[in-house]
């Protein structure tokens, strides 16, 4: 459960091992004749000479309003096209920080070859035989020393060359123990400096830009990485940090290992399986999936949730970037869709873990890069490009504050900042931290409502809507036009709508700005509500349009139903529709990629249907994973393991029904355990399960107050702690702050 286990050398770069400490980490081969490792650092990232910023963009934003009022969406789309094309720009793409080449002298033949990766202590490994001897090579990316490590130990003498190589090579420095490099990054002038030092008991010498190590039986290489976005003396900081390897590298390990388990070992679910699977290689395990439609494999999902927290441990650590599109694990100088900070759901997706697996630490990039970087870029942005207040963040950024619309026609989305804003209300409704609220996430959630309090128009009904926008990525006919542009998509509708409601709700709680409080009241007041449309779906633009593609990935305006919860069981009409709309949206083919697969399992969660859940996390085994589980869109990008980790717990326990509602969508068959998972409130949940139906539970209260129970729909005639459930099937028991109490149900 805590061991990804492999029994191949990585074919290609997006099969290898990833290691990280938030900053930096590393893609690794296994090759025990030609090890390879990707070296990627965070802030390695490119950047083009243009901010978006125009201030005749709002001109043109207001004409467009215009022709949408006074015309038709396909004029207003048309003008826009033409009008605007020179408004969309494109950012640059992180880039990976070289390959570090470890060509073997020895070229038998390999035997007993194993390639893990601990989750719970985050060390790769790789064992193997060579002649009959033992070869290990061990690696770890550290967050408290910022330096990683790799290890090689056997039984019989080894050598090797080691070799650097990249794109944009300023200047490389070897002597017999050590390489220090210097590169640029393709655009822009961000130089970096990749430090390497070798210890050994062989022999190591220099051989021009390359390192040979001879006659050894331990060898390891220490490798720094500090860029100039982080350092001014990004050189000198990269030696330094390199002198860390006098502390040794059990004791470095050690705390390497004490680092991570902290956070790592919070949480944790075991799904009871006693097949014999377990112990294959997990690309096998996959595999058999594929090839037994009939057959079952419980204890993958169990994997795949602690994969998930060690790759978002391990790529969003405090004082780092956010984790982008591929973590922090990039292949080449151009990487797909630029491995950035997609924020028309991508980057949302990545965070959608954090509260309820109780991994919270890995937020703080999230909240930091809110408020240090798109909060003051997203000002200019709205202050220039739409003559507003607040703050605006478009479908996509990067860490330089990249704000505008970008890309083209699909680009004019302006809801990516204020979908960021959930995350910080959903922590504080996690927590019920006030400081949090007020010190970190009121000015952010105050900026991203004024925005649209000063951006929505009235139309000819006295509704206020919202745009120029789109429903992201998705098309509508208008006849036979395909259009892309509209104002108040359902999507928007949800966004601002709750993100008015929360800057409310928070106002209400730190009485900071009552008279803005009671102007986001009138404007909520005025939006359009959702709407029903003519197949009982959700409808998802203001009128019922026919779409091009109704399998369409993107179901942009599920996210009133997760990530929020205004729609739940509470609101039966909408969460009949909601189900209407993605059953059609099935129908079609949708949930292709990864990500959007795992979107649909946290969606059945919320509807509490295991069967269907069950299903589409077989797909997500079957059809967007890789056989080193991770996600594929195709090609890898990572938001997809981390929506189908937050899935996982949603499966299990959820709170934001105002009760505690266990196991909401586990299938009949699944039995097992978890702990240590949040829920809104402040309660931390444990329970044991059989065959779908509880045991008994756990529940950790923050708080004084009541403990509202909500069992499967199976044990509506259970009783806990002699105690039977109300009329409406919920169980209240008493609760006091910082008390643990343990509930037995018969």
């Amino acid at each position: 459960m805590h061991l990804l286990h492999l029994e191949n050398i990585a074919e290609k770069w997006d099969n290898g091992t990833p290691i990280g400490n938030g900053h930096m980490g590393c893609m690794l081969y296994g090759d025990p004749n030609c090890e390879k490792l990707y070296l990627c650092e965070e802030s390695i990232w490119s950047q083009k000479d243009e901010d978006g910023l125009n201030p005749a963009f709002a001109e043109k934003i207001e004409y467009i309003k215009k022709l949408y009022l006074e015309s038709s969406p396909v004029e207003a789309e048309k003008w826009a096209v033409e009008n605007l094309k020179d408004d969309f720009h494109t950012i640059a793409s992180n880039e990976y920080a070289g390959l570090l080449t470890l060509q073997f002298n020895a070229k038998s033949k390999i035997t007993s070859y194993s390639r893990d990766l601990h989750l719970d202590s985050a060390i790769a490994e790789v064992s193997y035989k060579r002649n009959g001897k033992q070869f290990k090579h061990e690696a770890f990316s550290s967050n408290p020393d910022k330096i990683m490590a790799y290890r090689i130990e056997s039984e019989s003498r080894h050598g090797f060359t080691l070799q650097y190589s990249r794109e944009c090579l300023h200047s490389v420095n070897t002597d017999n123990t050590s390489l220090f490099t210097v590169c640029d990054t393709a655009v822009g002038n961000h130089p970096f400096c990749v430090g390497i030092k070798v210890q050994t008991n062989g022999n190591s010498e220099q051989s021009g830009n390359d390192i040979l190590v001879k006659n050894a039986t331990e060898t390891i290489i220490w490798i720094s990485i500090v860029t100039s976005f982080r350092f001014e003396n990004f050189e000198e900081k990269c030696k330094n940090r390199l002198t860390v390897v006098e502390k040794g590298y059990d004791a470095i390990k050690a705390d390497h290992i004490a680092d991570y388990g902290k956070i790592y070992s919070k949480s944790e679910i075991n799904f009871t399986d006693a097949s014999a699977r377990q112990k294959l290689p997990v690309n096998k395990r996959l595999n058999y999936l594929k090839i037994h439609p009939l057959k079952n494999d419980y204890s993958l999902a169990a994997s795949y949730f602690n994969f998930g927290k060690y790759l978002l441990i391990s790529s969003s650590r405090e004082g780092s970037l956010p984790a982008n599109l591929q973590g922090i694990w990039v292949e080449k100088m151009q990487n797909p869709w630029n491995a950035d900070f997609h924020t028309n759901i991508n980057l949302q997706m990545n965070y959608w873990p954090v509260e309820v697996a109780n991994i919270q630490e890995c937020a703080e990039p999230l909240f930091a890069y809110m408020n240090n970087v798109l909060l003051p870029y997203g000002k200019k942005t709205a202050k220039v490009n739409y003559n507003a207040r607040g703050l605006v963040v478009h479908h996509l950024s990067d860490p330089y504050g990249f704000t505008a619309a970008a890309d083209g026609i699909w680009g004019l989305w302006p809801l990516g900042g204020a979908w960021l804003a959930f995350h910080m209300w959903e922590h504080y409704l996690y927590t019920r931290d006030k400081e949090f609220l007020k010190e970190t996430a009121y000015e952010y959630i105050k900026n991203a409502a004024l925005f649209f309090m000063d951006t929505m128009f009235e139309d000819k009904n006295g509704r206020l809507l919202s745009g120029p926008s789109t429903s992201p990525e998705n098309n509508f006919y208008v006849g036979k036009v395909s259009c892309n542009m509209c104002m108040s998509p359902t999507m928007d509708i949800e966004i601002i709508g709750g993100l008015l409601r929360f800057y409310i709700e928070t106002e209400n709680i730190l009485h900071i700005d009552e008279e803005t409080a009671t102007l986001a009241k009138e404007k909520l007041a005025k939006m359009p509500p959702l709407q029903i449309g003519k197949h009982g779906q959700l409808m998802e633009w203001l009128e019922d349009y026919d779409e091009p593609e109704p399998g369409h990935r993107h179901i942009s305006h599920a996210f009133a139903l997760y990530p929020d919860h205004a729609i739940n069981r509470n609101t039966p009409e909408f969460y009949k529709a909601i189900r209407k709309t993605i059953d059609r949206r099935l129908a079609h083919g949708g949930g292709h990629t990864g990500w959007s697969r795992a979107w649909l399992l946290c969606l059945f969660a919320r509807l509490h249907d295991a069967k269907a859940f069950e299903k589409n996390l077989r797909l997500l085994f079957t059809k967007s994973t890789l056989g080193n589980l991770l996600d594929t869109h195709p090609p890898f990008q990572i938001d997809g393991n981390f929506g189908a980790t937050a899935a996982i717990c949603e499966s299990l326990v959820q709170g934001h029904e105002g009760r505690i509602c266990l196991l909401p969508a586990v299938c009949e068959k699944r039995s097992g355990s978890f702990k240590g998972l949040l829920v809104h409130g402040g309660y931390e949940v444990s329970c044991i399960f059989e065959n779908a139906k509880v045991i008994s539970f756990d529940i950790q209260s923050a708080f004084d107050g009541a403990i509202r129970i909500e069992l499967p729909a199976s044990q509506k005639n259970a009783i806990i702690n002699e105690q039977t459930a109300d009329a409406n099937g919920i169980f209240t028991f008493p609760c006091a702050s910082g008390n643990t109490y343990h509930f037995e149900v018969h």
